[in-house]
């Protein structure tokens, strides 16, 4: 399946940008919302603004930077670009102010965030990610991740029980959490539990198939959220980039589960109540149907957009 980004033009228009500013795509992905923006940015001089538009693209995903990349230089040797400037780098966002420091930039003016998956991660990373394969349980953003990382594997084989249960129903909101972990306890009482197609066999033996998504997917999804620590990350990622954002910046966010979207929430929420950003969203921006039509992967996606106001002193 082609990886199609979600809420394209809504967060073209959402983010306002301008020419010659400095673009925070924390999250590049397969490059298509850099890609648009860059075309909204910097087509043919205008007015005689020649300002090159700065693009900060990046992604803890080694392949997606490399996607990206030859993706957005292709794109701009059409010639019609020219003015669009792309600084890639392989790393996780929480992490965004060593790369901002690395690339010697100070402060930004616009920062994005896609939370969701690509369909590249999902079918070709041969990371665990999709339990319609069968891979190693790995489910880590990076790569080639450090021999000490925990792994989806590590956790189903040597977390307790009671542990076990726990992540289900926080990182899952799985109903059945303490079915599911009792068979999986179960199950590497016998052997190991190695690949995604074993795991999903085991939650199918425990629970009805007969749901409207699959029995694994909010497994999958709790095991993939406490591998990558995922919320923790969140928080410093936005944190790091409304401390870089400029004043009259704006954050864009698209999230994908009611948690995700809670924590972005709740982080724009407490920046607009005390009045040093303004929720460009009192409501989440979500897929028009249409969109749903051509991309029914888009179903769940939430944009929340949050700028920073003209007046706003850093303390």
């Amino acid at each position: 399946m082609v990886h199609q980004s979600v809420l394209l033009q809504e967060v073209v228009e959402g983010l306002r940008g301008e020419r010659g500013e400095v673009i925070l795509d924390a999250t590049v992905g397969g490059g298509g919302h850099t890609e648009a923006l860059c075309g909204k940015l910097c087509g043919n001089a205008e007015n005689g603004n020649t300002a090159a538009t700065t693009f900060v693209c990046l992604d803890a995903d080694e392949d997606a930077v490399e996607r990206s990349r030859q993706r957005l230089l292709n794109f701009t040797r059409e010639g019609k670009r020219a003015h669009c400037r792309f600084l890639f780098r392989q790393i996780n966002y929480r992490h965004l102010d060593q790369a901002l420091r690395e690339f010697g930039i100070s402060g930004i003016n616009r920062a994005f965030f896609d939370l969701g998956f690509s369909s590249f991660q999902l079918e070709e990373s041969g990371r665990g990610f999709s339990f319609m394969r069968d891979e190693p349980l790995l489910m880590t953003f990076a790569k080639d991740s450090n021999t000490d990382a925990v792994t989806a594997e590590t956790i189903l084989n040597e977390w307790k029980e009671e542990t076990l249960v726990t992540l289900l129903k926080g990182y899952g909101e799985e109903r059945y959490a303490k079915r599911i972990a009792g068979a999986i306890i179960a199950a590497r009482a016998k052997t190991p539990i190695r690949t995604t197609g074993e795991l999903r066999a085991i939650i199918e033996s425990a629970i009805s198939r007969h749901r409207k998504v699959h029995p694994a997917t909010k497994t999958f999804q709790a095991l993939r959220i406490a591998v990558n620590d995922e919320f923790r990350g969140l928080t410093e990622g936005l944190s790091k980039a409304w401390d870089a954002l400029l004043p009259g910046g704006r954050i864009a966010v698209i999230s994908f589960h009611s948690l995700e979207d809670r924590a972005v929430k709740n982080f724009f929420r407490e920046l607009d109540k005390t009045g040093v950003g303004t929720a460009i969203t009192k409501k989440p921006i979500v897929p028009s149907g249409d969109e749903l039509t051509r991309n029914p992967r888009s179903r769940s996606a939430k944009l929340r957009i949050l700028e920073k106001t003209r007046a706003y002193v850093q303390q």
